[in-house]
């Protein structure tokens, strides 16, 4: 959807602005907890993956670099929520696990979120927010299906082609601009 005024910032940015203020929230209520945004973020990953993930794993599913996340895995490890270990397959690899700590802390930042959820979804019916959920599962997974390194968006308004390139991760992507040669 292109915006239609200078006044209207389109889907994609109301999306991203939604989250952001979500994610800012969350992390307000988090605080008290002695948690910023990155650690809570690292911990519902790492928690999600069970038994652990190496460093490198993380760090591409939280769209960080090595040494960003090196560094928070230390301040998270002297607060005794996580663990390092060299890894079984690779020993240049550590892998990082949840500490018993952690577990207690997961339920209550689920708890927390919960309560947020609720706060946020006032007043909202149903039937709004399973349209909502139906409509963002769609972009998601027309988002994650375009092969971003290939597809060449709208040329910009200075004329040249607009190439869309993913990271490693695949959650950053980089707009280049290309001048057409003819």
């Amino acid at each position: 959807m292109v915006p239609k005024s200078s006044t209207d910032p389109g889907i994609g940015a109301l999306l991203g602005e939604t989250g952001r203020a979500w994610r800012y929230r969350l992390d307000q209520r988090l605080k008290p907890l002695g948690l910023s945004q990155a650690k809570w973020i690292t911990l519902l990953k790492l928690s999600c993956a069970g038994d652990g993930m190496t460093q490198t794993e993380l760090a591409e599913r939280l769209g960080v670099e090595g040494p960003t996340l090196a560094r928070l895995l230390d301040r998270m490890a002297a607060d005794g929520w996580i663990e390092r270990h060299e890894s079984d397959a690779d020993r240049r690899s550590k892998t990082v696990h949840l500490r018993p700590k952690a577990c207690g802390l997961l339920e209550r930042i689920t708890a927390v979120a919960m309560q947020l959820n609720a706060d946020l979804l006032e007043g909202v019916s149903a039937g709004d927010i399973r349209c909502c959920i139906a409509v963002l599962q769609r972009i998601k997974e027309r988002a994650l299906s375009l092969d971003a390194a290939t597809q060449i968006g709208d040329a910009p308004s200075s004329g040249g082609i607009a190439r869309i390139s993913r990271s490693r991760a695949g959650s950053r992507v980089r707009r280049k601009k290309v001048i057409a040669r003819g």
